[in-house]
């Protein structure tokens, strides 16, 4: 594959770091962190301005019609500034499903707004067991519907998002959309180890409908959402692990140590150069996993390898950003801290490397048989 990017790529990826970089600056970030939702919305509405929110999605729902390279592009450069949106969240974990499996009136009826900016959805794939697999809300027959139960855990933007995509067990696994404001849904909400803040659903006896339940096969759905987020979250990775290497290169390159700069120290050049390596594995994984996505190959090793190279590398690349930057990066309150933080989390989202190297294992393994 051409890991070149076109000029329409390049250009993509140059309007989202001008916008991230005007918009989601140090003190910007800091200052939304304050508030109790964790939701920049004039960036957001920057983005939705843009068409940056609708990249991946049709152009008949408002979208630019782009395809998952694109959308990395695009959450790469809210990696570096570890902007607090929940791009993610709407455009793979929620919009993306509608989009490619909703009938007519529930792509009229959901996404309108949404690459505007003015409406917010989001996914519930994640159980309380953490794995990277999602079992549907167990369904009741009730009437010409269903009720569901079940809880759904780490659910980004639960707090501002008017609805959510989640799988259910009805007449067998199928994926619907649900009000978050439904009867018998509760909504609990807690701050993250990225200080984002994310929800707990409990479904008690939630009627769910015919008319919510998006068109195909459950578990395919999910299948495909799943590896699109998990795409996504290596994008946001890349980002992090960019911008907190390039933080402590100028850092080093300023402070002095005995006269002379900590960058001609050898061992502090040999780590910097084990994290820009770690760095480009991230990135060639990455751009593979969404190159293959988007022209329809198999994706069944690409996208664990790129998953399992963003939580080992990037947690290796970030503890180094940290660590050369001496005790300043230990302060909670200093840039790289929050890198070291977005990186841990993302590491553990949607499976931890653990978790796609068994994956990994397994597809070998069936191949091989």
């Amino acid at each position: 594959m051409d890991f070149d990017l076109s000029t329409d790529q390049q250009a993509l990826a140059d309007l989202a770091d001008q916008i991230f970089g005007d918009l989601a600056s140090t003190d910007r970030v800091a200052e939304v962190e304050a508030t109790d939702d964790r939701f920049d919305r004039s960036l957001w509405m920057a983005l939705a301005e843009a068409g940056l929110v609708g990249v991946a999605l049709p152009e008949r729902d408002g979208g630019l019609g782009l395809g998952m390279v694109e959308a990395s592009l695009v959450l790469e450069q809210q990696g570096r500034r570890v902007a607090p949106v929940p791009l993610l969240a709407v455009t793979e974990l929620g919009a993306w499903a509608i989009a490619a499996h909703g009938s007519d009136a529930q792509r009229a009826r959901w996404l309108e707004g949404v690459t505007q900016g003015s409406r917010i959805l989001t996914g519930a794939w994640t159980d309380p067991a953490g794995a990277d697999h999602s079992q549907p809300l167990t369904g009741v027959a009730d009437g010409a519907g269903w009720r569901v139960s079940g809880t759904k855990v780490a659910v980004p933007a639960a707090g501002v998002a008017e609805a959510v995509v989640v799988p259910v067990d009805t007449d067998g696994h199928r994926v619907a959309v649900v009000p978050l404001d439904a009867e018998g849904l509760t909504v609990t909400l807690a701050e993250t180890t990225s200080r984002e803040i994310q929800g707990t659903l409990e479904f008690d006896h939630v009627a769910v409908g015919p008319d919510d339940l998006l068109e195909g096969d459950g578990d395919e759905i999910t299948r495909s959402v799943l590896d699109r987020a998990l795409v996504g979250t290596c994008a946001m990775v890349l980002g992090c692990c960019e911008e907190a290497l390039a933080m402590a290169a100028a850092h080093v390159s300023e402070r002095e140590q005995f006269g002379r700069p900590l960058s001609t120290n050898q061992g502090v050049a040999l780590q910097a150069a084990d994290a820009a390596i770690d760095t480009d594995g991230i990135r060639v994984t990455l751009q593979q996993a969404a190159w293959r996505l988007d022209n329809g190959l198999d994706i069944s090793q690409a996208v664990p390898t790129a998953k399992w190279w963003a939580a080992e590398a990037g947690q290796r690349v970030v503890l180094t950003t940290q660590h050369l930057h001496g005790g300043t990066g230990a302060d909670i309150s200093h840039p790289a801290h929050r890198y070291f933080l977005w990186v841990l989390q993302l590491a553990d989202s949607l499976g931890g490397a653990g978790t796609q190297l068994a994956r990994l294992g397994s597809t070998i393994a069936d191949g091989a048989s």
